[in-house]
């Protein structure tokens, strides 16, 4: 929590500064309350005091708690506005660095943890802050000015009020060493309800297909159970508090007032009248002793969370960005791509993925890459596109190492289409210009894309073409009109390098066809590096990667693997016809 602070804005100081000063204002207001008790208590007590004497006491104690209650507005009024600015800044960094983050990153994390992280852990800081700031600051100074003054006025009844902290203080202390741990499962157990209702509404229609809705129900009914029996457990024990206070409150009260009627009976008939009046006074400020430390109980019961949610905040806040931007911002050549003997290996793994990649396209060549599941084909295209970095080796782009790049010059150089397609709830036109780019996208450009990526006639079809709202995650649309509409964003920003990773999987044959034929037509300058299934789609490429198990097999044309790589031979002839394969 504390290297949290350092967000705090100078202004926020300020507002801690008052706000400290204020309360010390109430609580003086407050403690000058059993004063007037004491006074009032000897007036009426003393023969010959008149009813005056006995108002003007009461309307000082009445100026006294107006005085407090005005200050406490103005207190909680500023605190208010310094949680919700604080929890502002936070939530806005957090995003910032979550959208820094890379894939390794948000593997690390997973998106459930993150959206908590986001949600509810920033929520639990800024109800420390709201209820919280004033209780941290206001008991200790209620307590300690309070026992200041009672200090040396009767040390029977300073016993009393000594023995009821001593109890608060070890029951509050039990309390927080069962909980604290308890809050720590808690976060981590929200990830889990968060990460399961994920999973089931993502496969919704997987569910629904293999009828395994009581599956998924009984996979949320066990993290919620955990959830709950774990929540009971923290509320159970800090239930426990409330009752505790209670009970030492009510029995100071009758400690006070019987240690009291002790000392009155015992001392002698002139000084009885002024004992009463410490003993009055007496359970006024035990009585305030007892409140901060009650006051201080109900921070006991969020801080523990906070203090848990503030450490989740700094883990993403301080987490190390492995993909790193370069600086270069400017090159001579145009789409050039080269890997000098790459190896990479995903974190925490055992084993490279990729293993001595060496080869290389000029501009406007196409490469693609053929393989089995799990050979290496997706992370070598996110090598490319700089989702990850090289474990060893260099990748280069025009003659330079991508990791010198500025990311907004590499990004401006790349059009990356990923195998799962991707849209936004937003129009169509929106959703092709989306995006930043170095060269302006103008509505020729979308125009243009739209019918290189064969989206142009289910996009007339729409209501208002392409002013037609895409619904969130593209479900008013099939799955290769939404892989047809990445692939138009991409080609749009006019890019020196278009990746398309396993991008034609979800297109009809013919329209796999039209599609590559305009690639190959109207983006005849633009370097093209394609991951594929089929081989029919690769077939015409420029150079072909033949991978398996993370290492090439095979490297050159399609007529060169036929004859030199058996592995290519026997993926092609389970697909095509020989015939089929020579046309």
């Amino acid at each position: 929590m504390i290297k949290l602070m350092k967000y705090f804005k100078k202004t926020d100081w300020i507002i801690i500064f008052i706000s400290i000063v204020l309360i010390a204002g109430q609580v003086w207001f407050e403690l000058t309350l059993p004063d007037y008790v004491k006074e009032i208590t000897t007036l009426v007590s003393t023969e010959g005091s008149s009813i005056n004497e006995v108002l003007i006491a009461g309307v000082k104690m009445l100026a006294c708690a107006l005085g407090s209650m005005f200050l406490a507005i103005i207190v909680g009024y500023f605190v208010s506005r310094l949680a919700s600015n604080f929890s502002y800044s936070i939530r806005g960094k957090v995003f910032n660095k979550i959208s820094e983050f890379g894939d390794a990153e948000m593997k690390k994390f997973s998106t459930p943890s993150l959206i908590t992280r986001t949600t509810n852990d920033i929520t639990q800081i800024q109800m420390l802050i709201a209820m919280g700031l004033q209780v941290i600051i206001k008991a200790p100074i209620l307590s300690i000015w309070a026992i200041i003054k009672i200090f040396g006025k009767s040390w029977e009844l300073s016993i009393v009020v000594m023995v009821s902290v001593a109890v608060l203080v070890i029951t509050i202390a039990l309390v927080v060493t069962l909980v604290l741990p308890k809050f720590k499962v808690i976060q981590k157990q929200i990830d889990g309800i968060n990460r399961v209702a994920d999973e089931s509404l993502s496969g919704v229609k997987v569910v629904r297909a293999f009828n395994a809705d009581k599956y998924q129900a009984n996979k949320f009914e066990d993290v919620n159970d955990k959830l709950t029996k774990t929540n009971l457990f923290t509320m159970r024990t800090l239930s426990v508090l409330q009752p505790v206070l209670n009970l030492v409150m009510s029995g100071l009260s009758l400690a006070i007032y019987y240690v009291g009627s002790i000392l009155i009976n015992n001392a002698p008939y002139s000084e009885r009248l002024s004992v009463l009046g410490d003993v009055v006074s007496f359970s006024s400020y035990g009585g305030y002793v007892v409140m901060s430390f009650i006051m201080l109980s109900m921070i006991f019961m969020i801080l523990p969370r906070a203090q848990v949610s503030a450490k989740r905040m700094n883990e993403v806040i301080d987490e190390d960005i492995s993909v790193k931007e370069g600086t270069k911002s400017f090159t001579q050549n145009n789409g050039t791509i080269e890997f000098k003997n790459v190896s990479f290996k995903y974190p925490n793994a055992d084993e490279n993925t990729l293993l001595d990649i060496s080869f290389k396209i000029e501009k406007g060549e196409t490469l693609a890459i053929v393989g089995t599941s799990g050979s290496g084909k997706s992370t070598l295209v996110n090598l490319i596109a700089r989702l990850y970095d090289a474990t060893s080796g260099e990748v280069l782009i025009d003659g330079e190492n991508i990791k010198d790049y500025n990311f907004a010059c590499l990004y401006s150089k790349i059009g990356y289409i990923p195998q799962k397609s991707v849209v936004f709830s937003d129009t169509v036109k929106n959703n092709i210009c989306f995006g930043e780019s170095e060269k302006e996208i103008t509505e020729d450009d979308v125009l243009n894309a739209i019918d290189i990526a064969q989206a142009k006639e289910f996009v007339d079809s729409m209501p208002l073409k392409y002013d037609s709202d895409i619904a969130q995650g593209g479900i008013n649309i099939s799955g290769g009109q939404k892989q047809r509409l990445s692939i138009a964003r991409a080609i749009a920003k006019k890019p020196e390098i278009l990746i398309f990773d396993d991008s034609f999987s979800a297109l009809d044959f013919k329209t796999d066809k039209k599609l590559r034929d305009n690639l190959d037509n109207k983006l005849s300058g633009t370097t093209k590096v394609v991951v594929a299934s089929r081989i029919g789609t690769i077939k015409n490429a420029d150079k072909i990667i033949v991978l398996e198990d993370g290492k090439i097999v095979g490297f050159g044309s399609h007529n060169d693997l036929m004859q030199n790589c058996d592995m290519y031979k026997e993926i092609a002839l389970s697909q095509l016809s020989m015939q089929e394969l020579k046309g």
